[in-house]
């Protein structure tokens, strides 16, 4: 844990392999079996059709108490897309399907938040954070290639963003990218292992990730992942 705080402080960014992940949550192996069939369950992600992307996708919000590691439901199910470095993509409110119950109560999700929110704590000293939770699967096929982040390189507008490999089946392409504001390249990888994790403190960097296409072109792609942000609740630093 003191690699991945010291890490996010002096570079901006940190990759956490999925042994060190499951190390640090305490999960076993059957648990992230369990976890992943929460994607077959994900919703058509409207928003991204209208760019072209076929994408699905969920929304929930918590609530970290930085005191006791421990979260609580947040009651809404829409967000506010914040004004990031993309001049496409400007503050508005979208509605999406929540998290289904066993999705929410997931022990495995629970663990992973309490992870990022020690990797934030160590970012910000504030007491309680807003945890905001997509499940992602972007596919794509030989004429159409998915797009895991159709806003290019930008911001979520928060501390601490996160995303987290669940599966990847037929992929090739979807490489992360973290930058500088100014664009200087900080880190650059591959997510392949499921249970990879890759943080970044949203304040100072960018990130995106690139396309994702069929290694073999009879069958689609997929690609799941998991992104968490935590921002101070209102009032705080």
């Amino acid at each position: 844990m003191r690699r991945i705080e010291e890490s996010l402080r002096t570079v901006g960014a940190c990759r956490v392999p999925a042994s060190g992940v499951r190390m640090c949550t305490g999960t076993e192996p059957e648990a992230w079996e369990v976890f992943a069939r929460h994607w077959d369950k994900l919703e058509a992600d409207t928003y991204a059709a209208e760019r072209g992307t076929r994408r699905f996708r969920r929304y929930g919000a918590f609530s970290f108490d930085a005191a006791t590691a421990r979260t609580s439901p947040l009651s809404h199910t829409s967000f506010v897309q914040p004004e990031n470095s993309n001049p496409l993509y400007t503050e508005v409110e979208r509605v999406f399907e929540p998290l289904t119950d066993a999705f929410a109560d997931d022990p495995l999700l629970h663990g992973l938040l309490r992870l990022l929110g020690r990797a934030a704590t160590g970012l910000d000293e504030a007491r309680t954070w807003v945890v905001k939770v997509h499940p992602f699967r972007v596919v794509a096929s030989a004429d159409d290639a998915g797009e895991p982040t159709p806003e290019g390189m930008h911001r979520d507008g928060v501390t601490l963003v996160s995303s987290l490999l669940v599966n990847r089946s037929n992929a090739r392409g979807g490489r992360s990218t973290v930058t500088t504001l100014d664009g200087r390249p900080l880190l650059e990888t591959t997510l392949g292992k499921p249970g990879t994790l890759l943080l970044g403190d949203d304040r100072s960097t960018l990130h995106g990730v690139s396309r994702v296409r069929p290694r073999d072109l009879a069958r689609s792609a997929r690609r799941d992942v998991l992104v968490v942000t935590f921002a101070p609740e209102s009032g705080q630093s």
